[in-house]
């Protein structure tokens, strides 16, 4: 299984980004794919995640600013953000959780600032 996540980038705060990621290999019908980030000197920490039936679970502080999709046919689940802020910084990992097993993209950098 194998996660290729694009999207990524540096934007100026106040502005938005949409994340891409898509899952290859063997994959499970039913799966949850999600992201979620790592800032410098911080934990990894949950962004968004959803399941192959749209159930979502989005982190509490930044529901309402990123939205999470997901196109099953592709494999494949995207991050919308908004409204940007500086404290958005971080590498950004695709997940992808099927079958017991939790698998990770390579992470995207995404840098917020002026």
């Amino acid at each position: 299984v194998q996660l290729v996540e694009s999207g990524g980038g540096l934007v100026q705060p106040g502005g938005s980004l949409r994340l891409s990621c898509a899952a290859s290999g063997s994959i499970f019908r039913f799966n949850v794919m999600g992201w979620y980030r790592q800032a410098p000197g911080e934990q990894r920490e949950l962004v968004a995640t959803m399941t192959t039936g749209g159930t979502t679970n989005y982190a509490s502080s930044l529901k309402g600013r990123f939205t999470i999709s997901r196109d099953n046919a592709k494999n494949s689940v995207y991050l919308q953000m908004n409204s940007l802020k500086p404290e958005d910084t971080a590498v950004y990992y695709c997940s992808l959780d099927m079958g017991g097993s939790n698998y990770w993209g390579q992470g995207t950098q995404v840098t917020v600032s002026s």
